[in-house]
C-alpha cells in the first residue's frame, strides 16, 4: 500500500523554476527572473535571465516546494510546511505568509489572478485564496493525498490529482465545489491541460500511464502507456504533443495529442521528475540583398536576343556570402525561385522585352539563424537603378550598379 509520502517523493521539485517578466513600480527590477523555491535550504533563489545569476535568496521558511505566479508578475506564490508564502516581486520580500491545509504541495493562480488554488496532501482539500486580501476564503475537500493542480484556460475548472484514492476532483471555480471525481490511473501525479481547454492529461505513476479527460464530458476517454513511474507532464504551447517525464525509466514519452499515442522516447537523465515547455527566442544575424540586371547581348545571327534580362541576386550576412538559401525573384508577378551558390549569388533569366518603368523584386524570406531582407530594382528609361524606398529597415546601405547594356 502506498504510504502518505507525497510532500518527500517530490522534494524533487525543488528546482522548479517560473520565469517572469516582472512589473515595474518606482525602484522596482525590471527584466525576467526565475524563482527557485530550494526544499532543504528553505529559501528561494531570484535568477535574472539576462545574466544567469542570482540576484537575490529569500527566506521562506521550511520545506518550499511548489510555485506560481501571478498573471501581472507582482506576486509570487510557494508552498512551504507553514503555508503558501507571498512575495512582492518589486522588492523580493516576504509580504505575508498564508495559513492553509496540512502538508500543502500544488499551487496555481487562476487567469485573472484573483484566485490560488493549494493541494494539501495530509488534510486532503483545497484551499482557496483571495488575492486582494491574502486569505483563505473557504476549503474544498476532496481525495486522498492531493498534489498535482491545474486550472483551465478560461479559468472555470481547477483539475486536482488524488494519489492515494486514484482519482481527479473537478472543482467549479464559481462555486468552489467538487463538481465530479474521475477515476483514473494508480497514484496520479500531476495534471496538464491544453491550451484549449478540451483534454487533460494526467500521469499514473504505478500504473505507469497517462489518463486522458476530455473536459467536455468529465471522462477519460483513453490510457496512453508511458515509461515507468511518469511524474511531470507539460503540453506544447500549440497543443499538439504533451511530454511526460518518466522516473523510473530514465526517458521522456512524447505524446502526439492527434492520436493520442506515444510517438518517441527520449532518454535523459537519472530520476526525471518535472518537464516545463517554453519557447525561446533566439537571435538571428542581419543579412544583406543586393540585385544586379543586364541587358541580354545581341549578335549577328540572333538580332532578337537583345529582348531578356538576367537579374543576379547577391546574398550575405556579415559580410561573408550564404550559400544554399532560397532567393525569390518577382516584378508583380513570381518570376523565379533560385538558391544561392557559394558565392551567395543566385540568378534569374527573364525572357521577353521588358515593359518601361518595371521593377523587379529579390527577397530571402529569413529562416531561424538569418533575419530577412529584400532589394528592389527599377527601370528608368533605359537603365534599372535601385529603388531604395522598397529595402527592408536596416537595408538602406545598399548600393546597385546601374544597369549597362554592355558587354563585360
Amino acid at each position: 500500500m502506498l504510504a502518505r509520502a507525497w510532500v518527500a517523493g517530490v522534494a524533487v521539485l525543488a528546482g522548479l523554476a517560473i520565469p517572469i517578466a516582472v512589473a515595474t513600480p518606482a525602484a522596482a527590477q525590471t527584466g525576467t527572473f526565475a524563482y527557485v523555491p530550494n526544499f532543504t535550504s528553505q529559501n528561494v533563489s531570484v535568477i535574472d535571465t539576462a545574466t544567469n545569476t542570482v540576484t537575490t535568496t529569500i527566506p521562506v521558511g521550511a520545506l518550499p516546494l511548489d510555485v506560481a505566479i501571478s498573471p501581472d508578475g507582482t506576486r509570487v506564490y510557494v508552498t512551504a510546511s507553514s503555508g503558501v508564502v507571498v512575495i512582492d516581486t518589486a522588492t523580493n520580500t516576504v509580504i505575508t505568509t498564508i495559513p492553509v491545509g496540512s502538508a500543502p504541495v500544488g499551487v496555481v493562480v487562476t487567469p485573472d489572478g484573483t484566485r490560488v488554488y493549494v493541494t494539501n496532501s495530509i488534510s486532503d482539500d483545497v484551499s482557496v485564496i483571495d488575492t486582494a486580501t491574502n486569505t483563505v476564503i473557504t476549503t474544498i475537500p476532496v481525495g486522498d493525498a492531493p498534489g498535482g493542480v491545474a486550472v483551465t484556460p478560461d479559468g472555470s475548472r481547477v483539475y486536482v490529482t488524488n494519489s492515494l484514492s486514484d482519482d481527479v476532483s473537478v472543482i467549479d471555480t464559481a462555486t468552489n465545489t467538487v463538481t465530479t471525481t474521475i477515476p483514473v490511473g494508480d497514484a496520479p501525479r500531476e495534471v496538464a491541460v491544453t491550451p484549449d481547454g478540451s483534454r487533460v492529461y494526467v500521469t499514473n505513476s504505478l500504473s505507469d500511464d497517462v489518463s486522458v479527460i476530455d473536459t467536455a464530458t468529465n471522462t477519460v476517454t483513453t490510457t496512453i502507456p508511458v515509461g515507468d513511474a511518469p511524474n511531470g507532464v507539460a503540453v506544447t504551447p500549440d497543443g499538439t504533443r504533451v511530454y511526460v517525464a518518466n522516473s523510473g525509466s530514465d526517458d521522456v514519452s512524447v505524446i502526439d495529442t492527434a492520436t493520442n499515442t506515444v510517438t518517441t522516447t527520449i532518454p535523459v537523465g537519472d530520476n526525471p521528475t518535472e518537464v516545463a515547455i517554453g519557447t525561446v527566442t533566439t537571435e538571428r544575424t542581419p543579412t544583406k540583398l543586393t540585385l544586379k540586371a543586364k541587358k541580354k547581348d545581341k549578335d549577328k545571327d540572333h538580332p532578337e536576343g537583345g529582348d531578356g534580362l538576367t537579374l543576379t541576386a547577391k546574398l550575405t550576412a556579415e559580410g561573408q556570402p550564404l550559400e544554399g538559401k532560397d532567393i525569390t525573384f518577382t516584378n508583380a508577378i513570381p518570376l523565379c525561385t533560385e538558391t544561392t551558390n557559394a558565392q551567395g549569388k543566385a540568378t534569374c533569366k527573364v525572357p521577353g522585352k521588358q515593359d518601361k518603368d518595371t521593377c523587379y523584386t529579390a527577397t530571402f524570406a529569413g529562416d531561424d539563424t538569418y533575419l530577412p531582407s529584400t532589394v528592389t530594382l527599377c527601370k528608368k528609361r533605359d537603365d534599372y537603378k535601385p529603388d531604395l524606398s522598397s529595402v527592408l529597415p536596416g537595408q538602406s546601405d545598399v548600393r546597385i550598379p546601374v544597369l549597362s547594356s554592355g558587354k563585360g
